[in-house]
């Protein structure tokens, strides 16, 4: 069983975050579905992952093309996983229930701390996530850099 982590988002926007997970988990060999809830949302995604870093490529596609299956990086709004990802990375409040983690290494969800509506999602996410006795971090960068601030379950 995976954990789930939460990643509070107060100094570097998302594109940045997200890459640099994605490259992480691509250089640990990991399949990865990042989920939202929009369609506009991932075409966003889309671009600047294209647009980011050209010392780091992150192969990548958007869900609904017929080679959905071989993507490393799959940008979906489905919680289906046709590139057997090990990894789910949900943005802008996208679903993510505790009972997908047993088939995960990880869950990542990624939340804008100055949007209150996201800080509340993900707080409903986090106590979903611990009632269901499932290890929850809580990843804060207010320092500058990443830290654990909380972590729940076994």
């Amino acid at each position: 069983m995976g954990k789930a982590m939460f990643y509070h988002l107060t100094r570097n926007p998302l594109e940045v975050t997200a890459a640099n997970l994605l490259t992480r988990a691509l250089a640990q060999g990991m399949r990865v579905a990042v989920r939202a809830r929009e369609g506009a949302r991932l075409e966003w995604l889309d671009s600047a992952l294209w647009l980011g870093n050209k010392d780091n490529f992150l192969p990548h596609g958007v869900a609904g093309g017929p080679y959905d299956a071989d993507q490393p990086i799959l940008l979906t709004t489905q919680t289906e996983s046709p590139n057997a990802a090990k990894i789910v990375m949900a943005i802008d409040s996208a679903e993510a229930l505790p009972q997908e983690v047993a088939h995960l290494e990880r869950l990542w969800i990624l939340f804008d701390g100055n949007d209150p509506d996201a800080v509340a999602h993900a707080r409903g996410q986090w106590k979903a996530m611990a009632g269901a006795g499932i290890v929850a971090e809580y990843w804060s960068e207010d320092s500058g850099r990443w830290e654990m601030k909380a972590q729940t379950g076994s």
